[in-house]
């Protein structure tokens, strides 16, 4: 398996792990809803995300980035995980995937 079949892999991961962190306002997990922006993973298993939040003033900004960073450690493999949470390009609903659209009746 070659380094970039196991990145491809491991992101799958993270992916699925992060995917059970659910905003407490919106019943869609935050992957779906387009608040994950980035997912990187170097060789030795160091995860950077960038995410964002659906608001600036959200009363969960300082518990869904730590949320996040729990899930994504927790993947074999991972060394290392960090966060960073951006403001720009600011969320829009438009981010959201087909199936968070659907399950929240925006089509």
């Amino acid at each position: 398996m070659s380094t970039k079949d196991q990145a491809d892999v491991s992101r799958q991961s993270v992916v699925e792990a992060i995917s059970t962190v659910y905003d407490p306002e919106i019943p869609i997990n935050i992957y779906e809803l387009g608040l994950i922006y980035a997912i990187d993973i170097d060789p030795a298993g160091r995860v950077s995300i960038t995410m964002t939040l659906t608001a600036p003033a959200c009363p969960v900004a300082d518990i869904l980035p730590a949320e996040v960073a729990e899930k994504a450690r927790a993947v074999p493999g991972v060394t290392d995980v960090n966060v960073e949470l951006v403001w720009d390009p600011p969320w829009t609903p438009d981010r959201m995937s087909e199936a968070a659209r659907l399950e929240l009746g925006m089509f």
